[in-house]
């Protein structure tokens, strides 16, 4: 039952009226007070609920959102081209522990995404709105991406491996090693057209909660402190047992061969990656001190790298991911079709979810999200949704742009 207002219906009716009068919304907030009540909890009527508002908007399913979406912010005017104006913000789904590497199946239209320390990988099913365990386990599985012929791949971060999923159900493995050293694991992969894949290679799933430390002397390992095996079998039976390389991005090639395009000294710490629509831009996130680092680690920036054939050149600093003096760390990014940026932001509560860049590097808009993003994606069947992996959560955000295909 709703409480009326102190003083009764006489108050109520009384505070109705001046509403009114005062045209539903430039009523200064003390004249609002007796009805505060009735403004879905906001502190001033006028004043949507955003994730910075106190109390916090609601993300239930069963709860209308207002146009513009408040948390959609506009740094540029440039980015309003991306917006439509009658869409707001969703959450589809929670319930993981880490959310990442959401991909897009054209063919079997579902979103594809990791769990990485709940060892799942689940599905969102665009033609009935459900999401369903795929795999499990996925051996911590961490970034996806499908193919030009529509094929799933994923690295996993207990074997420490890239694997491709083919279509009569067998598995692929891509790439589990280099110059006969175990991989350390790789985070985030992208096809290209001519059916390479590019990859990182971080350290980041060498450890008890996305993966297994290294044995005995290893990095991530030294004292001989964790038993990797325990309750994980198998974790020194297939892949790496101890780190033994650097932080690379490397390329596979069709033919089966594996090269470091990008050195672990030129790049600390690769995490996201991806390529701009044309296929001539990588851009690469630097992230932070992975376990077993000796060095200082990437600074949670963005580089770009100009591609040529099976190389890359011409470093450059994309973006510091700096906002309003706010580090915005960067995990995953996607392109659209007109070249810009979409990029995760783990951060403070109102810098946590995406950052938009233009293909120069200038910040175009924000999207504010109630917890840190791990990853981004574009799909629906037009390519025209945003999906966007928080920590513990999957949302979605319908845009007036493309992915850049694939995933």
């Amino acid at each position: 039952m709703t409480q009326e207002p102190e003083g009764g219906r006489e108050n109520l009716s009384l505070s109705r009226r001046r509403l009114m009068r005062a045209g539903g919304g430039l009523v200064g907030a003390a004249a609002l007070a007796p009805i505060a009540a009735l403004a879905q909890g906001n502190a001033q009527l006028g004043t949507p609920p955003s994730v910075i508002t106190s109390p916090p908007r609601s993300w239930r399913a069963d709860t209308p959102n207002t146009y513009p979406d408040p948390d959609i912010i506009v740094v540029d005017p440039a980015f309003n081209q991306y917006l439509l104006g009658i869409t707001a913000i969703h959450r589809l789904w929670t319930g993981s522990k880490w959310a990442e590497g959401p991909a897009w199946s054209n063919m079997g239209r579902y979103l594809l995404f990791s769990d990485v320390q709940a060892d799942t990988q689940y599905r969102y099913i665009w033609d009935n709105g459900r999401v369903t365990v795929f795999r499990r386990p996925s051996y911590n599985s961490n970034g996806n991406a499908f193919d030009f012929q529509g094929r799933q791949l994923s690295t996993q971060d207990f074997f420490r491996r890239v694997v491709r999923w083919e279509h009569d159900g067998t598995m692929t493995v891509i790439a589990d090693s280099y110059q006969g050293k175990p991989l350390n694991s790789p985070n985030d992969l992208v096809a290209h057209p001519d059916g390479s894949i590019w990859f990182t290679d971080p350290p980041y799933g060498d450890t008890l909660s996305e993966g297994h430390p290294d044995a005995a002397g290893g990095p991530t390992n030294p004292a001989g402190l964790f038993n990797p095996s325990t309750g994980a079998e198998n974790a020194t039976a297939i892949g790496g047992q101890k780190r033994e390389l650097p932080t690379n991005v490397y390329r596979w090639d069709p033919q089966g061969r594996l090269d470091a395009v990008i050195s672990g000294d030129d790049l600390p710490d690769p995490n996201g990656i991806c390529f701009s629509p044309d296929y001539k831009t990588l851009y690469v996130i630097s992230t932070g001190k992975g376990p077993g680092d000796t060095g200082a680690g990437g600074k949670g920036d963005i580089y770009a790298f100009d591609v040529q054939g099976m190389r890359v050149s011409n470093k450059r600093l994309f973006t510091d991911m700096v906002v309003d003096g706010v580090q915005c760390g960067p995990d995953g990014m996607r392109a659209d079709v007109t070249g810009a940026l979409w990029c995760s932001s783990n951060a403070p509560l109102g810098y946590s979810g995406v950052l938009v860049f233009s293909p120069q590097g200038k910040l175009l808009g924000r999207i504010r999200l109630p917890e840190v993003a791990a990853n981004v994606a574009f799909g629906g069947p037009k390519r025209n949704h945003l999906f966007i992996c928080g920590s513990q959560s999957l949302y979605v955000l319908q845009v007036q742009t493309q992915g850049a295909a694939p995933g």
